[in-house]
């Protein structure tokens, strides 16, 4: 009896398993509005990027004519109001000799508007290369350098350290009546300097700031108050320093009551 109640049981059927649906129209609407809105900004632009009509530039124009930026930037330019690269144009007016920085804007509806700052020469690098402020190297070959400059040298890839040691030194100096006309500095890493009125200033090899420290501290003070006497001071000791006098002799100074000799620190300079 069991057995056939067995056979009469009917077989099991899969269960048919109901995937979700998704409306196409849930995809292709959003592509749709997406297309739309990248064609409408397109199309603005497109309506929007005209001819260039004019280009409005500032500056002090003293090493640098508009003349000249306009035509560094005229590639740039003839691509239109918008499509024109601002970085770019700026970039073709910084890469001129002595411009220092470019502002570049677009006034609508198709006027670019450009403000220029030139280099302003610190000091004379070499023979004729000219730093500025911050101790760059703006020109190699000035063709008529301001003799008025300093004259700072040395390696070039220590051209802003230089300049660096100039400006505050020279900034010390300045209140006490001193200035300085000359820093040099050797492929060995010795440093001189030269003030005005043409006393020499050896700094050497070793211990640079603290020998600078001490010539600002002390040695700048006798500088100025007997310039006419003093024909260089020799800063390469570890305890002291040298004053070299006109005429080779050795008159004793004011404060502290000392004479040339007395003044001589140890043996060995550098």
């Amino acid at each position: 009896m069991a057995r056939n109640q067995a056979r009469r049981r009917k077989p099991r059927t899969a269960k048919r398993i109901k995937m979700p649906t998704i409306r196409i129209s849930r995809i292709v609407t959003p592509l749709i509005a997406i297309g739309i809105v990248f064609a409408t900004y397109q199309l603005s632009l497109t309506m929007l990027d005209r001819t260039i009509s004019s280009i409005e530039i500032n500056g002090p124009f003293q090493r640098v004519s508009a003349l000249q930026i306009e035509e560094s930037i005229s590639e740039e330019i003839d691509a239109g109001f918008v499509g024109a690269d601002l970085d770019r144009v700026q970039d073709r007016i910084v890469a001129l000799p002595w411009i220092d920085q470019a502002r570049v804007a677009r006034r609508w509806p198709s006027r670019i508007a450009i403000t220029v700052t030139e280099q302003v020469p610190a000091a004379i690098w070499g023979d004729s290369g000219l730093l500025n402020t911050r101790g760059e190297l703006f020109v190699a070959e000035a063709r008529h350098p301001p003799a008025e400059l300093p004259r700072l040298s040395g390696p070039d890839e220590r051209s802003a350290e230089v300049a660096k040691r100039y400006l505050a030194v020279r900034d010390q100096l300045i209140p006490i009546g001193l200035d300085l006309q000359r820093v040099h500095v050797d492929a060995r890493g010795s440093w001189d300097m030269t003030l005005q009125n043409g006393i020499q200033v050896r700094l050497g090899r070793r211990d640079v700031p603290e020998r600078t420290e001490v010539f600002l501290n002390v040695v700048a003070d006798i500088v100025s108050s007997r310039a006419k006497e003093i024909d260089y001071v020799d800063m390469r000791y570890s305890n002291g320093f040298t004053i070299g006098w006109n005429g080779g002799s050795a008159t004793p100074i004011a404060e502290p009551q000392q004479t040339e000799q007395e003044m001589l620190a140890a043996r060995g300079t550098d």
